[in-house]
Formats: C-alpha cells, sequence, structure tokens
C-alpha cells in the first residue's frame, strides 16, 4: 500500500511539473521580446549551460576531425605531386645521359621516342617515330645510355617496329669485356617478366668468366657495332662437359624503363663503340668490384698483349 501511494504521488509531481514547464514555454513563447531576452540569458547560463557546453564540445571535435581530414588530402596531394616530379627527375636524367651518349656514338645514330603498343599480343615489342627516309632499316640497333634495349624488327616510311631483349627470337654476338670470351646471347624466360635475363651461350668450356664482368657487343656481322654494353655475368647456368659453358647475363636495360633511345640510321656493323661508354658514364653508375667497363678491359687485355709480346721478344 505504501509503495503505490508513493508512486501515485511521483505521477502527480512528474504531471505538475511538466505542466509546469509548459506554462513556463508558453510564456516564453507570447511575452514580448524585451523580456524574454533577460529569461533566454537566466536560462542559457543556469539549467542549459551543461547543454551548450556538450554542443561547443561535439563542434570541436567535428572541426579538429575536419581539419584532419583536409590534412590528410593535402598530405595524399603532396605525396602524388612528388612522386610525379621522381618520374619526371628520372626521365630527365634518362634523357640527358642520351643526350651526352649522342656525340660520342657519332652522326650514324638519331635519337627517338620509344612507344609502347600496349597489347598482349605486341608484347616485347614497340614503335618509334623513325623510318625508311630517315636511314632506319630492319637490323638497326636500338640502345639507350645503359647499353643495348633491341633491334629494328620491321620498317616503313615514317616509323619502324622493334623489338627488345625480352623477344624470343632475338639474338646477338656478345663478349666480354676484355675480348677474350665470344658467345651469343638470348633471352631466358623468368617466373616474372621482371625476372627475365639473358643466357650466353657457346661460350668454350675452358673458359671462366667471373660474376659481375661486363659483356659488350662483339661486332660480328653486319648489324651491331662493337662495344655496346649488354649486361653482366650473373653466373654459369650450364657446362657441357668438355665442350661449352653457357653463363646467365643480367641485363643493364629493362624495357619497360626506357622511354627515349638512338636507333642506328646507316651502316653500324663496322663500327667500335667502346670508347662511348666510360667508367661511371650514363645510369648504372660506377663499376662494380668485379667489373671492368669495356674501355677499361680492352686496354689492359692491349696492355697485356704487347707484353707479353715484349717477353717473348726479350727470349
Amino acid at each position: 500500500m505504501p509503495d503505490l501511494i508513493d508512486s501515485r504521488k511521483r505521477r502527480r509531481r512528474d504531471a505538475v511539473l511538466a505542466i509546469a514547464v509548459f506554462l513556463f514555454a508558453l510564456v516564453l513563447l507570447l511575452a514580448p521580446m524585451e523580456w524574454n531576452a533577460p529569461l533566454r540569458g537566466a536560462l542559457r547560463g543556469t539549467l542549459l549551460r551543461p547543454f551548450f557546453a556538450l554542443q561547443d564540445a561535439v563542434s570541436g571535435v567535428r572541426a579538429e576531425r575536419g581539419d584532419l581530414g583536409a590534412v590528410r588530402a593535402q598530405r595524399d596531394s603532396l605525396l602524388a605531386v612528388t612522386a610525379a616530379q621522381s618520374v619526371l627527375a628520372e626521365e630527365n636524367e634518362r634523357l640527358r645521359a642520351l643526350l651526352e651518349l649522342g656525340p660520342r656514338v657519332g652522326p650514324g645514330f638519331r635519337a627517338a621516342e620509344r612507344l609502347a603498343l600496349g597489347t598482349d599480343a605486341a608484347e616485347s615489342t614497340f614503335m618509334i617515330r623513325l623510318g625508311a627516309r630517315d636511314g632506319v632499316r630492319v637490323g638497326s640497333p636500338v640502345f639507350t645510355a645503359e647499353g643495348l634495349l633491341g633491334v629494328i624488327h620491321e620498317v616503313e616510311a615514317d616509323r619502324a617496329q622493334a623489338i627488345d631483349w625480352t623477344r624470343p627470337e632475338f639474338r646477338v654476338s656478345v663478349m666480354t669485356a676484355d675480348g677474350r670470351v665470344y658467345g651469343i646471347v638470348e633471352p631466358q624466360r623468368g617466373g616474372f617478366r621482371e625476372a627475365d635475363l639473358l643466357v650466353m651461350t657457346g661460350a668454350p668450356f675452358h673458359s671462366d668468366v667471373r660474376p659481375g664482368r661486363l659483356v659488350v657487343t662483339s661486332g660480328r656481322g653486319t648489324l651491331f657495332p662493337r662495344g655496346i654494353p649488354v649486361g653482366t655475368v650473373v653466373g654459369i647456368q650450364d657446362a657441357d662437359t668438355g665442350w661449352r659453358k653457357s653463363y646467365l647475363i643480367r641485363p643493364l636495360v629493362r624495357p619497360e624503363a626506357a622511354t627515349h633511345v638512338l636507333v642506328g640510321v646507316t651502316a653500324t656493323g663496322n663500327l667500335d663503340l667502346t670508347a662511348a661508354w666510360q667508367p661511371g658514364f650514363g645510369r648504372s653508375g660506377p663499376a662494380a668490384p668485379d667489373t671492368m667497363t669495356a674501355a677499361d678491359t680492352i686496354a689492359a687485355a692491349d696492355t697485356t698483349v704487347r707484353a707479353d709480346t715484349t717477353r717473348e721478344a726479350a727470349r
């Protein structure tokens, strides 16, 4: 019984409070504006003060989140700009290296832009905006400041199609930079395209080419000049007992990174371009400790031959 009486009292008190609040709100609504202002100020400073404080806190949090989103957007934009500038800087570096290489190789080569065809069927091929009118012919070498990229495959009047070293039918006669070991280079597919390598086949069994040695075009035949860097030796791939060895070669030029090239526009098979690639020239950087550049090794080989001749004469 007492609980029932207390419950009725609470309901009565709540009803009275609700009626009072309603009447007070009605008075505020109907009262003149000059009466409402003091009342509103008093309410904001007393009963409604915690609610306004909470509203201010929520607004501050929202503003901070908005500022953080703006900062993140600015950061992402800055990263995008930086990445684009990095790509442009790298391309400019390649172009400068190619411009420096041009006078070294002579007037028989012209600069051109490499245009990827962009289809699966045209993998390992690309176009250049030079053709038969410019002197380009089938078999003309295509290279960058780093080294050999490929060879012209088809020629039209004002453009030509080339294949890079990843094409299965690509072949080139090469030698170690000291001129002591010769062979034929052909592509070897890896599990991924970035893992593609070259293989130098036909090297004599008694040859011993250490990893890191530079391999260049030999000049044999009528297509490729002598001395264009091809790659560096990784190690022995295969050895036929008493007959020959095969060496894995890491190419110096990645086709996907080449944007501008030099193309032969005259007969180039009898040229020697060894001197065009000096130590530290191009983007490959200085030679590795076990690596000698073409100019250094051929000069060293000539010195060794002269010394041997002198000793034979002395005997």
